[in-house]
């Protein structure tokens, strides 16, 4: 299982939010160059980050800090956050970025996902983000009709390889995985499934292994020290 380290950027500062209420941010690191080099350093191979202003908006101000990171590092960057767009896809993979994760527009614009999926394969992946198993949209403003299972078989099903599957009431808030969620969403479909949210102690990086998830996701669990990156990268292998 892959452990991404995770950094979220929000007018250009490192940043972590509870529940992705933005009324919550929270700096959690000074500089986002010494924290992707520190997660470098201690075995991580990916590095998740996200424009939290492009989630909002559908902008891409932060885009610098991502490709600078993308060069100046040896981690494979996934960014995701606002990404609405074939043309902010294809810029992202053509400046060095490894993969770029579709949100909102899967919901609410499938097209441009199979269109992303025919031209550039698993380097797409499609971020479900769900409160109350609903898929949420819009930097998690607003909450669709969508039931995550539904759109993780539909995303399966038009060639998508990774998802990256959030349940927002568990995001920021250290207080463990959904594995039941999680299990649900990885028995419905093919794709490659990636835990976001919750992550708290080693103990949640076993529950994801022995779900035989994909990848799991670690942000504020790093940061507040509750979970070792070193000791995480190593039981996940």
């Amino acid at each position: 299982m892959v452990i991404l380290p995770a950094i979220d950027i929000k007018d250009g500062n490192c940043v972590r939010l509870f529940k992705g209420d933005y009324n919550t941010v929270q700096k959690v690191a000074e500089n986002y160059m010494d924290t992707a080099r520190s997660f470098e350093s201690a075995g991580a191979e990916w590095i998740h980050m996200v424009d939290l202003d492009g989630a909002k908006d559908a902008t891409q101000q932060n885009k610098d800090i991502f490709l600078d990171v993308a060069k100046n590092t040896g981690l494979k960057v996934e960014v995701g956050g606002g990404i609405r767009s074939l043309d902010t896809v294809e810029m992202y993979l053509s400046k060095g970025i490894s993969r770029v994760i579709i949100g909102s527009a899967a919901v609410k614009d499938p097209q441009l996902v199979k269109n992303a999926v025919r031209e550039f394969g698993d380097r797409i992946a499609v971020g479900i983000d769900a409160k109350n198993g609903y898929v949420a949209t819009e930097g998690w403003l607003e909450t669709s009709e969508v039931y995550f299972t539904d759109l993780a078989k539909a995303m399966a099903d038009i060639g998508v390889k990774y998802i990256i599957f959030t349940d927002i009431s568990k995001d920021g808030t250290l207080s463990g995985v959904n594995a039941e969620q999680l299990e649900q969403i990885n028995s419905c479909c093919s794709a490659n499934i990636i835990a976001s949210g919750g992550v708290h102690t080693i103990e949640d990086i076993k529950i994801c292994k022995k779900l035989s998830l994909y990848g799991t996701i670690c942000g504020k669990s790093i940061y507040s020290g509750s979970l070792d990156l070193n000791e995480a990268i190593r039981t996940a292998k």
